[in-house]
């Protein structure tokens, strides 16, 4: 039996909050799973301390997420708490923590559950696809730097790397190999998401991408351009598998894919590198909710179960990863029912009471 270590952030606002309902939920899957043995280590971190001490993440905090076997965050970042330039605080911690545990790639999936709220008229065969985000680099790496002259004029820089392009889109050819492919047909399928026309660093993006795709002849590979993309995604999101794109079109794009099946209650995501993980809801903190025990808390549990997939495929797990499968169809199995959903999906139900549902529902399916 391998035991794993857990760095836990709770965060801000509605974070602790989603914290403690999915704990409720991994606490009674240790009690009752013969062999899997999960430890936490809780930890303050973000804008609330931020706001009391003037940092966001302690030193030590930094170090123990590092020696962790995961880190399992909740919402981070408060709107009112600042840097003195004018920017939150939430962007810098995670990026610098991004870039402490170099995790090169962000999972966010897109599926819709039976049950679960569609914006869209028609659903087709389903929607389940996933964005790839590149997490390092992009957009993303003037956070902390560009530059300001005066009050007339400010820039940032877009930064793509042939490391940084190839890894993710490994990452992305590798994650389609053990899905089932898009819902339309069932093929595996690969899509850059760019703007190639525009931008040189992002035709050198799908250069890149398309050196790596031709490493996996068995995969379908394409590109389309981000502007197109946000149309397809919402007139025929069934068509496509698995996206992979530069930092913020992936923040953009994955929020978008949340507006479809559910909202970001339901957005789990995933940070991946070659050493380290890192997993956490897509939400923000909504701090008007916070304390009112409203909350969703299912896009924390769902990044839970990606948390317990990622453990058991790393460490060739099958506890871990049966748990991880459990979990997503214990939550599947919540949806479905209908009855027992936070005020955000039309129910009346309470972050405690979804989060012990879901927990009762692992404990029947193991029975």
């Amino acid at each position: 039996m391998t035991s794993y270590r857990i760095a836990q952030l709770p965060g801000d606002g509605i974070g602790p909050e989603c914290m403690n309902a999915t704990r409720i939920v991994l606490d009674r899957m240790v009690a009752d799973i013969p062999g899997l043995d999960l430890t936490f280590t809780s930890h303050h971190a973000g804008a609330q301390l931020y706001r009391e001490t003037g940092e966001t993440l302690p030193a030590a905090v930094l170090e123990d997420c590092i020696a962790a076997d995961a880190v399992l965050l909740s919402a981070i970042g408060l709107p009112d708490v600042r840097h003195p330039d004018g920017t939150e605080v939430q962007p810098t911690m995670m990026v610098g923590l991004r870039r402490a545990l170099n995790v090169h790639s962000a999972v966010r999936p897109v599926k819709l559950y039976p049950g679960a709220p569609c914006v869209l008229k028609e659903i087709g065969p389903g929607i389940d696809f996933v964005v790839i985000r590149e997490n390092l680099e992009g957009r993303f790496a003037s956070s902390g730097g560009g530059s300001k002259v005066g009050n007339e004029v400010a820039t940032d820089t877009m930064v793509v790397t042939r490391k940084g392009t190839t890894q993710v889109s490994d990452f992305a050819f590798r994650l389609s190999q053990r899905r089932n492919g898009r819902p339309s047909d069932g093929n595996k399928m690969v899509t850059c998401v760019d703007k190639a026309n525009v931008f040189r660093s992002l035709a050198f993006f799908r250069e890149v991408f398309f050196d790596v795709a031709k490493s996996y002849p068995e995969i379908h590979s394409d590109a389309v351009y981000v502007d197109a993309m946000s149309l397809y995604m919402v007139q025929n999101p069934w068509d496509f598998d698995v996206l992979v794109m530069e930092n913020q079109f992936g923040d953009i794009l994955s929020d978008l894919g949340a507006g479809l099946v559910g909202g970001l209650g339901l957005g789990p995501s995933a940070e991946i590198g070659d050493v380290h993980g890192l997993f956490q809801p897509s939400h923000g903190t909504a701090p008007q909710l916070a304390g009112k025990n409203v909350a969703n808390p299912l896009a924390t549990i769902l990044s839970a179960a990606m948390m317990l997939d990622w453990l058991g495929d790393k460490h060739n797990d099958n506890v871990c990863l049966e748990a991880g499968v459990a979990l997503e169809a214990a939550v599947a199995e919540l949806l479905r029912a209908g009855d027992v959903r936070t005020p955000d999906l039309g129910g009346t139900s309470s972050t405690t009471e979804v989060a012990e549902a879901v927990a009762d529902l692992l404990a029947l399916a193991a029975s």
